[in-house]
């Protein structure tokens, strides 16, 4: 199997003879990249050393296998001072580190050939599940560093304190995606990493530009990097609808080819900054559960992901064979989430509501709504419903009004932001006023 000794006894020689190198090394390197298994032992023995903060050196990394009972395994002291003397200086330890974890991924991928090469051969009935389990082993070994264990809490209230203390020192500010509206944003923190944000409501209330505009927003003005899952539009409409969003030229003009002569400049403008972002589409129909996925890990492995959005869940399909639709759907959304855990991104997925709302005298939606399609609501980290009542009302003085209603927020308040919706421009936009339940 491939490993390099000398790159694995010069790592430790370096930290024997520098402890302040752990830190060079220590954020990539892992003791299972050691190859030879005394040198294996010799690194977790002075990363534990490190972690209690105590000083690395012969006398003490001697003390310490000797208490793990390790110390003769590897060879004795004799082995330790071999190390110490195996490099002169600890400047070139990144470049040893390196060498020993490109080996170690090379051993990984090997082994990961040969699961996959035993997954071939099995005689299973759905080939789709066995790619993907294949797709999961070679993913699993890019994405290793990510791997979570048990910590003690101890390590995790020193992170969470760095956070509070970031978001302390640039005056509150909040480090999830940005929606682009500053009270939303206020409300939600941004669009955190491995949340998964269901945005519900009925036909025609704006479920898609909502989304398109979160995108256009995040994207435009703040850089992120996001996926589209478009089941119910084509690429083409997708981009008409932002062009609309940007320029403020109808998508009705735009589809006919209806422009005045001075508006050409500012979609040839609008056109060129859409083209520049780091927005990736998919109109595949129907697409299942696993290819999207699939799509997914290969997309944030080759370029990074900030945000994926899904219009619509319900137009998704699962990879099983469920009794019913609302089996299915649970899956969908369960598999939503976990890609939101697995590539710590979040992920946003429209929702279409049933018509039992409109059986209602108010028609509000609420989280019981959601409970006929399957496991949505508690999968869902945020549950936000689009209310206008000029749909259902045209008389309504609240026209061009929406109510975003944030109905379930796992680690926040709850509440309602009121937002001006433009539909000839398919647009939202911020409004004065608005109701929080901070």
């Amino acid at each position: 199997m491939p490993h390099n000794v000398e790159a694995e006894e010069a790592v430790l020689g370096s930290l024997l003879i520098d402890p302040d190198a752990i830190f060079r090394v220590s954020t990539y390197l892992e003791p299972a990249d050691f190859y030879i298994e005394r040198n294996n032992w010799a690194y977790e023995a002075i990363l534990a050393l490190y972690e209690r903060r105590e000083a690395v050196d012969f006398v003490t990394l001697c003390d310490e296998l000797e208490r793990r009972e390790r110390l003769q395994e590897i060879g004795g002291a004799a082995y330790i001072i071999h190390l110490i003397n195996v490099v002169p200086t600890s400047i070139h330890v990144e470049y040893y580190g390196h060498i020993v974890e490109r080996a170690a991924v090379r051993r990984r991928l090997i082994r990961a050939a040969t699961d996959i090469a035993a997954l071939a051969y099995e005689e299973a009935e759905d080939i789709d599940q066995v790619v993907d389990r294949a797709e999961q082993i070679l993913f699993g070994v890019s994405q290793r560093r990510l791997s979570r264990d048990l910590v003690p809490i101890e390590q995790v209230i020193s992170k969470y304190y760095d956070r509070i203390d970031y978001l302390y020192r640039h005056g509150g500010e909040f480090i999830g995606v940005p929606t682009g509206f500053p009270r939303l944003d206020r409300l939600l923190g941004g669009l955190q990493r491995s949340d998964l944000i269901i945005v519900a409501a009925r036909p025609a209330m704006g479920k898609t530009s909502l989304a398109l505009n979160i995108a256009h927003n995040a994207s435009i003005k703040h850089q992120q990097r996001i996926a589209i899952f478009s089941l119910e539009m084509s690429n083409e409409q997708l981009v008409q609808r932002l062009i609309s969003s940007e320029t403020g030229i109808s998508s009705h003009r735009l589809r006919t080819g209806q422009l005045k002569e001075e508006e050409l400049p500012r979609f040839t403008q609008a056109a060129n900054q859409l083209s520049k972002q780091s927005i990736f589409v998919d109109d595949t129909p129907s697409i299942s559960a696993m290819q999207m996925r699939t799509k997914c890990r290969r997309l944030h492995a080759e370029h990074g992901l900030d945000l994926i959005i899904v219009d619509y869940l319900q137009l998704m399909q699962g990879d099983r064979r469920s009794e019913n639709r609302v089996q299915e759907i649970s899956y969908i959304s369960r598999m939503l989430k976990s890609l939101a855990r697995e590539l710590n991104v979040p992920v946003m997925a429209a929702s279409q509501l049933s018509r039992a709302v409109e059986q209602r005298s108010d028609k509000h939606p609420m989280l019981s709504d959601l409970r006929e399609s399957g496991s949505i609501e508690q999968d869902a980290d945020i549950v936000m419903f689009i209310y206008r009542e000029e749909v259902y009302n045209p008389e309504t003085p609240l026209k061009n009004i929406a109510e975003i209603v944030v109905s379930k927020h796992r680690h926040g308040p709850t509440g309602v932001v009121e937002l001006y919706f433009e539909k000839e421009l398919t647009r939202f936009m911020e409004l004065e006023r608005d109701q929080v339940n901070l």
